[in-house]
């Protein structure tokens, strides 16, 4: 029986890490059960599945993605300048702070607090991990084709 790699049409079983370069851990899911995906379903950033492509049940790789194949590079212009009044007076606000704000099209859109005083409250729309390098550690349990319903 010919081993099934990772391609299109196939659902991946896998333990992952994602770390920053100095080592520390952002995101993992060793030592726990491992999650599964069907290749193209959007779980995963198409520069992650693409990693993935031609690996086996058993094999396990470390993957360094800079910026541009990771979460994009940091844009200034993501960073926002929003008056207080904006905020409910209820809501205590913390430097780091992760905020869901509306977006023109309906849907949520997160943003961490970068600064903010009586008047102003500036927001940062960049994806937490814009601009840093990942290190994507893989481990491919199982990979078996996708059943066409």
């Amino acid at each position: 029986m010919n081993e099934v790699t990772v391609s299109e049409g196939t659902r991946v079983f896998l333990n992952f890490s994602l770390s920053l370069e100095d080592g520390s851990e952002v995101d993992t899911n060793f030592g726990g059960e491992p999650v599964d995906f069907e290749v193209g379903d959007g779980s995963l950033l198409p520069g992650f599945e693409r990693l993935l492509f031609g690996m086996t049940a058993g094999d396990r790789q470390l993957f360094t993605l800079g910026p541009d194949e990771a979460f994009g590079a940091h844009q200034d212009d993501n960073v926002q300048v929003m008056p207080r009044s904006q905020f409910d007076d209820e809501l205590e606000l913390a430097v780091g702070l992760l905020l869901s704000f509306a977006d023109a099209a309906g849907g949520e859109v997160p943003g961490m607090v970068l600064s903010f005083d009586d008047e102003e409250v500036t927001v940062d729309f960049n994806h937490p991990l814009a601009g840093r390098t990942i290190l994507f550690d893989v481990l491919v349990h199982r990979v078996e084709p996708v059943e066409l319903h």
